[in-house]
């Protein structure tokens, strides 16, 4: 035991620290990952749009992209709320002074 240090503060800002240094930004990942779909459907997307470009002579070739289901939608709006949350919080939290 130090007379200096104090461990259970040290310990709620380590763990404050890592939620907020890794939670946050996994968060925000895991919410585009969830909005990008399944890759079996951009790898087909992607299949079609270089079989297309074989075969047309125009350089630009529109790919249609399948939009998620509703439920990875509703989780990756979740998602991203959350870190706007976060975020609006911390910025509200610096702005009154930190009290």
């Amino acid at each position: 035991m130090s007379e200096f240090i104090e461990w259970g503060a040290l310990g709620q800002v380590l763990v404050a620290g890592v939620l907020v240094g890794a939670g946050i930004p996994a968060l925000f990942a895991l919410g585009l990952r969830l909005l990008a779909g399944p890759a079996r459907d951009r790898e087909e997307a992607a299949a079609r749009a270089a079989a297309a470009r074989r075969t047309s002579q125009d350089d630009a070739v529109a790919v249609a992209i399948p939009r998620p289901g509703p439920a990875r939608l509703a989780g990756a709006v979740l998602c991203l709320t959350l870190v706007v949350a976060a975020v609006a919080t911390g910025l509200f939290v610096v702005v009154s002074g930190g009290h």
